[in-house]
């Protein structure tokens, strides 16, 4: 039979400790790396998310490439004369180190030289995407596209307003202004502005000069701004949008009505008249 000493009973007392300590930790650096992981996964996903609405300077790429393709090294943002460009830091909720722009802040102020992408050394701002007959070519770059929301802007209140028109530095080719009757007076005009997909370049004057409290013009990404139709439909009168054709497959179904000739198919009452 064995006897427990005071000392036996203080090594085993000291050792529950010990492994008492042991386990609280573990579980706290268990605790520790999910919450951290989390973080990380959560910051991830908001940078991701955030990526999609950035607008990124002349001449970027597709935005999946273009955060392949930029280093972060920050020349394009040290060439902008204006201040524009800004590179994300942590916290911004934004690609960590990319360059992009906040056009109600500071827009693009379309440098006829485009300092920002000839120095850009990866690649990720295309310098042919924004060339003309081998020449920079400011007006065909592609930031982003300005979209309109008709409930604020003050122009379709009845209200005189051409800020966003008289600010785009493409004047009446990028924003125009249509004239309408305003049918609650009756004597009156509506003086709206109609923005052109074919022209804007996203610059963001517009949404600088906007009057309202919050701009009712605004920037967005051009393939978040725009609808797609989809290649099942086709311009017939637009010879370029006919190209799409070319790679078209053919796909045929067959159906009980497909059995049938297509004039058939059209008298068919359904046994309405019998």
């Amino acid at each position: 039979m064995a006897i427990l000493t005071k000392s036996h009973l203080k090594k085993m007392n000291n050792k529950m400790q010990s492994d008492r300590r042991k386990f609280i930790l573990r579980m706290a650096r268990g605790a520790g790396i999910a919450a951290l992981g989390g973080f990380v996964w959560s910051a991830y996903v908001d940078e991701v998310t955030a990526s999609q609405l950035l607008l990124r300077p002349p001449g970027a790429i597709k935005e999946e490439d273009f955060l392949k393709t930029c280093i972060k090294c920050g020349l394009c943002v040290e060439a902008c004369p204006y201040n524009t460009l800004l590179l994300a830091k942590p916290g911004d909720h934004k690609p960590l180190g990319t360059p992009y722009f906040i056009p109600r802040d500071v827009p693009c102020y379309m440098c006829p030289d485009i300092p920002c992408v000839p120095v850009c050394p990866t690649g990720a701002l295309d310098e042919a995407s924004v060339t003309t007959n081998g020449k920079l070519d400011i007006n065909i770059s592609e930031m982003g596209l300005a979209v309109i929301d008709r409930e604020t802007c003050i122009a379709f209140w009845g209200i005189q307003c051409d800020a966003c028109y008289r600010a785009c530095p493409i004047l009446g080719h990028a924003i125009s202004v249509e004239y309408n009757k305003n049918e609650r007076t009756g004597k009156h005009a509506y003086l709206t502005p109609v923005v052109h997909a074919d022209a804007c370049t996203g610059c963001g004057l517009c949404e600088k000069a906007c009057v309202t409290e919050k701009a009712s013009i605004f920037v967005l990404p051009k393939e978040v701004a725009m609808g797609k139709a989809g290649n099942y439909y086709i311009k017939g009168w637009d010879k370029n949008d006919e190209k799409r054709l070319e790679d078209a497959t053919e796909i045929k179904t067959k159906t009980e009505i497909s059995k049938e000739s297509a004039i058939d198919s059209l008298n068919d009452t359904g046994g309405l008249y019998k």
